[in-house]
């Protein structure tokens, strides 16, 4: 039966959830279709941090970086600014950023992005209540503070879906103003002299390179032997070499220790004791879940050491009839992810016919320039054996396109499984590459071979063209 067929309305099931990001709101659409009378409570606005003050906030601050350094690299291609001056160097220094109007309109964005959410749900019937809430076991919330303290709602199906929070480092606590979480970014009134970003994973390589092309001096201190630790070693290359040429500054197996401000400057103390004068701190050194005081444990609902709620691939909890989503999960940190986890729950709560949670065809992207994205297994594990598979690595740099458009960094990458040639996997490193992976996770997702995506016609010249040609490539290898 299709999620979506009209003979599973009129379930009159009760079903309350606790937070209004993706994972919650999501969730409640497919409850209030399947007929089900459904309560959202939610502490800071529907969205949550996703919508407020994480992926749609940055994104569309990176957007504007991208016009910036879209712009930077257009005298290559002839293009010269009013008032520019004669050499490159001085055409690009031509066009600066209002960061205040940046942050106005990604606030704006953001609000209305809310909004959107609010009355989609109110259309749909869904109850919308204002404030924090926990368990009261296993069939029932309780609101505790906010507009809607004191509200008890009774409900058959629970979802926690509350998301996540900035985590800090014990002597580097935010003040808002000088050392920042990336919640807190969106406040800043002008652009910083120095930011320095203190840990080098997703977050703070995306806000590091959007900074340096909004103008800023950037320095990234990173922990580890390379940025994006979590990424593709072939990609983290490029982005850390592209970092290099633009003039950010990386410090690699660099612990930050404490971040202290004087006045309008800040300091990071390194482990070794080295130090790093800026102007403004970035704190981007991962999340923790906001699981503390729901009432998880007397309800019965198990989580890990690190306090992330665990969910089976249907979103179950220990507890029957508790679902959770999200990033209080630790499945996997996207807004995606959390959405679908919220539909599965509510899918298979309400009866309706599922399949479980298939994390190999997620595809993810790193915003930054170029943009990173990936499906499937990985090199790593190809090379360790994990997976048995077949590789080809196309660098951009001999696309027709890329040439016409003067992209010299990237590559295309694409796995297959040895001998059958089904493709498992891959990598784009390019300029929207979070559009060109799509082609890739449908080939992924669908299990196609390298020769059904090799004869699929491509427009010439572009850069998906490069994709066919990694299939192409990969028929030699699997034969």
């Amino acid at each position: 039966m299709s999620p979506f067929s009209s003979s599973s309305l009129g379930n009159q099931q009760r079903v309350a959830i606790l937070g209004g990001g993706p994972g919650g709101y999501e969730a409640a659409l497919v409850a209030a279709q399947l007929g089900a009378h459904v309560t959202v409570v939610e502490s800071h606005g529907l969205g949550g941090s996703t919508v407020l003050t994480d992926v749609v906030p940055s994104k569309t601050l990176i957007a504007t970086a991208e016009i910036m350094a879209t712009v930077s690299g257009a005298t290559e291609l002839g293009v010269r600014f009013p008032g520019g001056g004669t050499d490159d160097h001085e055409a690009e220094g031509s066009v600066t950023v209002d960061i205040g109007r940046v942050n106005q309109r990604v606030k704006a964005l953001a609000s209305a992005q809310s909004h959107d959410i609010r009355a989609r749900l109110e259309k749909e019937g869904v109850t919308v209540l204002s404030g924090r809430a926990r368990l009261d076991g296993t069939e029932a919330i309780e609101v505790v503070d906010g507009d809607d303290a004191g509200e008890r709602v009774e409900a058959d199906v629970l979802l926690i879906s509350v998301g996540a929070r900035p985590r800090t480092l014990p002597d580097a606590q935010p003040d808002g103003e000088r050392i920042l979480t990336w919640k807190q970014v969106y406040d800043l009134e002008e652009l910083p002299e120095h930011l320095i970003v203190v840990g080098s994973g997703v977050t703070g390589a995306e806000f590091a390179n959007a900074y340096d092309a909004l103008g800023a001096h950037v320095t990234l201190v990173s922990s580890r032997d390379r940025v994006l630790p979590g990424e593709d070693a072939d990609a983290a290359e490029v982005l850390e070499e592209v970092f290099h040429r633009r003039g950010m500054t990386v410090m690699s197996r660099s612990r930050a220790e404490s971040v202290v401000r004087h006045g309008d400057s800040v300091t990071v103390t390194l482990a070794d004791g080295r130090t790093v004068e800026g102007s403004h701190c970035l704190v981007a050194v991962g999340a923790l879940p906001n699981t503390e005081d729901l009432g998880l444990a007397e309800a019965g609902v198990w989580t890990t050491d690190s306090g992330h709620i665990e969910v089976d691939k249907m979103s179950r909890t220990s507890a029957r009839g508790v679902y959770a989503a999200g990033d209080c999960t630790g499945v996997f940190p996207l807004a995606s992810v959390a959405a679908m986890q919220g539909r599965i729950a509510m899918w298979h709560a309400l009866g309706e016919a599922v399949r479980p949670l298939a994390l190999r065809s997620v595809s993810s992207t790193v915003f930054t320039s170029p943009e990173i994205a990936t499906v499937g297994w990985t090199q790593a594990q190809i090379d360790s054996g994990e997976a048995q598979g077949d590789i080809v690595k196309l660098p951009l740099a001999t696309n027709a396109r890329a040439k016409m458009l003067g992209i010299h960094d990237g590559f295309v990458k694409l796995f297959c499984r040895t001998g059958s040639g089904t493709v498992i996997g891959g990598v784009v490193v390019a300029p929207r590459a979070s559009e060109l992976i799509y082609p890739v996770t449908l080939a992924v997702e669908k299990r196609l071979n390298v020769d059904d995506v090799a004869h699929a016609f491509t427009v010439y010249p572009s850069l998906s063209g490069s994709v066919a040609e990694a299939a192409r490539q990969l028929h030699v290898m699997s034969d």
